[in-house]
């Protein structure tokens, strides 16, 4: 007997292809920042810079984000999300194309300090307009994907970080590596944003137009606001332990490098799973009970990892933390995404507040580090995660009519 599926329509397989397409381009985002991130050491010792001066052209990169994120919103309602992710695919390949050839062939500060402000606009504007599709995927299928998106971004990262320690391993020169991912991830995803969804009429049923809401009208909404305080506290809750947790480890428990390259692979491993397998969770239990026990998870992890005492029992408290990391970024991005109409606007300014964190967090723990020790410095992800839960009620689900798609 024949137990074949269920033929979709064309409407449920145009959606099965949108999703798909969007978990790629999320991992090709997470592929090309990290191939930049893995060849940053060698970067410094090809221009022979001070970790300080570095760390001021690194600051390029961060101005580019701050550039686009609060005027992707723009962007994406103007001119849709397909075209938006292509054209920051583009400045993207640019960028990284560019600071490989200062770097290697130029030996020009100014040449890698222009390549990353493309990298940092290109991928800020690609970020906004990949959640505000997915958000859009999400509301069809009528079931919680913004998560495993996510978790595609993380996989994305780790195949990039780990192509960058490959690559210099065997001596591939910085800009023909930089250059080769670059001009794959763009064609990948060039290609992949034909399958995003088609740009939503903008009438109303009775055919005036629908209801535009700019970004600076977004900026003036509490609850938008508050979940993008949100949401910047769930990236302190994965930033912190992004740059801090091998060294806070190797500190506070004499412990090598690669035991605390170890504790953070773990990290990076419990939020990857928790990603995947949390969305049945939000659908089950709905995304308040998920995000409050996300913040309750978070802060037990980092006290285990404070005050574990014991290797063993903070590397424990690593996997709780790291499953509470897990679902707090994704969740906000879908709860800035309820109102289709409004995604856009939305989401832009969430994670213009959103990203502070990843600006923010690297000197408050350096300093809290020098006073406090950097395993004791690591408190503050308690502190973002109490201040996660307390403000989660304005993350509560505001969903349009379900759509049914098969698989």
């Amino acid at each position: 007997m024949n137990h074949s599926a269920p033929a979709q329509s064309p409407d449920q397989a145009r959606v099965v292809r949108a999703r798909n397409a969007v978990a790629m381009v999320f991992a090709l985002n997470g592929l090309a920042i990290a191939s930049w991130m893995g060849r940053i050491p060698e970067v410094r010792d090809l221009l022979g810079l001070t970790p300080g001066e570095i760390g001021r052209v690194l600051l390029a990169l961060a101005a580019g984000s701050l550039v686009a994120l609060p005027t992707s919103g723009l962007v994406v309602s103007r001119i849709g999300a397909a075209r938006t992710v292509a054209g920051g695919s583009v400045l993207v390949a640019l960028g990284l194309t560019l600071a490989g050839m200062g770097a290697d062939t130029l030996g020009a500060v100014p040449a890698v300090a222009a390549g990353l402000v493309l990298i940092g606009y290109g991928s800020g504007s690609w970020d906004v307009a990949m959640n505000v599709e997915g958000a859009a995927v999400e509301r069809l299928l009528g079931r919680t994907v913004m998560p495993r998106f996510h978790a595609a971004f993380s996989l994305g990262t780790v195949a990039g970080a780990g192509l960058g320690a490959g690559a210099s391993a065997v001596g591939v020169p910085v800009v023909v590596h930089l250059t080769v991912v670059s001009v794959a991830a763009m064609v990948v995803a060039l290609v992949a944003t034909r399958s995003f969804l088609p740009r939503t009429a903008e009438v109303e049923d009775d055919g005036t137009p629908v209801e535009r809401v700019s970004v600076l009208v977004a900026w003036r909404e509490p609850r938008t606001l508050v979940i993008g305080l949100m949401v910047m506290c769930a990236a302190l809750i994965e930033g912190i332990a992004n740059d801090w947790l091998a060294l806070g480890l190797v500190d506070g428990y004499e412990v090598s490098n690669a035991v605390g390259a170890v504790g953070f692979a773990v990290f990076l491993a419990a939020m990857t799973v928790g990603r995947t397998a949390g969305t049945q969770l939000v659908d089950r239990f709905g995304r308040l009970p998920v995000l409050r026990t996300s913040a309750v998870l978070a802060t037990a992890g980092v006290l285990l990892v404070v005050f574990g005492g014991s290797l063993p029992v903070a590397l424990i408290g690593t996997v709780v933390w790291g499953f509470g990391a897990a679902l707090g970024f994704p969740l906000g991005m879908s709860a800035a995404s309820d109102d289709p109409r409004r995604a856009a606007a939305r989401v832009s300014v969430v994670a213009s507040v959103g990203y502070t964190a990843f600006l923010a967090g690297p000197p408050i723990l350096g300093w809290l580090g020098d006073h406090e020790g950097v395993l004791n410095a690591l408190l503050v992800v308690a502190v973002a995660a109490v201040v996660a839960g307390l403000v989660s009620p304005a993350a509560r689900e505001q969903r349009p009519a379900r759509v049914e798609v098969d698989d």
